[in-house]
């Protein structure tokens, strides 16, 4: 991504801050099947280090903190609002682009909720943390797929984040070393009453963050004449969620 459009991302990820926890319910359900998958793959219940990327507003936080221990606990993320996260659970906190920042060394645990598809280059990103861990050390990392938003897609939206790949795809740049635990995806579909409503939705959780062009009152009709067309139903119109998720260990 390039740095104006890490810029309009980070913006929108601001300004929808104070509203995504309550409207990130799609969020929330990949952040907790990403530790149920990190709880049936073995992990230890106490780790020394742990590393999140892109903490965000703590859904994915809340629960390592309840399920896990540590000794020492770094945050990330892009936007600086999570400080405020990081000063509640006496973490430390690691502001900027996850790609980008220096990471402590050897982490036992990397994980990452519905971040890296807001990244060119998600797999680079997977690797380097797997390079990163600490001998024995664990990966949990969820993003989205390429059928995220599929009805954006079809309606010819711009605004679909830049790494939706499939969870295969990142297991395949892992090193030949770590051992790939879980590597899954799921669909699930959330409707809404009108595709007004929708625009609401991912600008509440900040999604929106790549759209550029601004919503004029002839195209949101044009818009919503054509979302209803091709995927309204009785129970309104939808909107496709792709969760993928990985857990992978390194040899210790």
């Amino acid at each position: 991504m390039t740095q104006s459009g890490l810029d309009r991302v980070q913006r929108s990820f601001s300004r929808s801050f104070d509203s995504y926890d309550a409207a990130s319910g799609q969020q929330a359900r990949i952040a907790a099947r990403l530790i149920e998958a990190l709880q049936q793959a073995g992990a230890p219940s106490h780790f020394k280090t742990v590393l999140e990327l892109g903490c965000g507003t703590g859904h994915l936080t809340r629960l390592l903190t309840e399920t896990y221990s540590s000794d020492r606990l770094v945050l990330n993320d892009l936007t600086l609002q999570s400080q405020v996260l990081a000063d509640q659970l006496g973490a430390e906190f690691l502001p900027g682009p996850a790609e980008q920042i220096a990471w402590p060394e050897a982490p036992d645990l990397i994980a990452s909720a519905s971040m890296v598809q807001w990244l060119a280059d998600p797999a680079a990103l997977v690797a380097r943390a797997a390079e990163a861990l600490a001998p024995g050390g664990w990966l949990a990392i969820s993003g989205f797929g390429p059928d995220q938003y599929r009805e954006l897609a079809a309606l010819g939206s711009g605004a679909q984040a830049p790494g939706l790949c499939t969870a295969q795809a990142l297991a395949a740049k892992l090193p030949a070393d770590v051992t790939v635990i879980s590597c899954a995806a799921a669909h699930h579909v959330q409707w809404f009453n009108t595709p007004k409503h929708v625009l609401q939705h991912l600008r509440r959780t900040g999604v929106n963050g790549r759209a550029q062009a601004p919503w004029t009152k002839s195209r949101l009709a044009r818009f919503s004449d054509a979302y209803r067309a091709q995927f309204g139903s009785e129970k309104g119109v939808s909107l496709t969620y792709h969760p993928i998720w990985l857990v992978a260990q390194k040899p210790g």
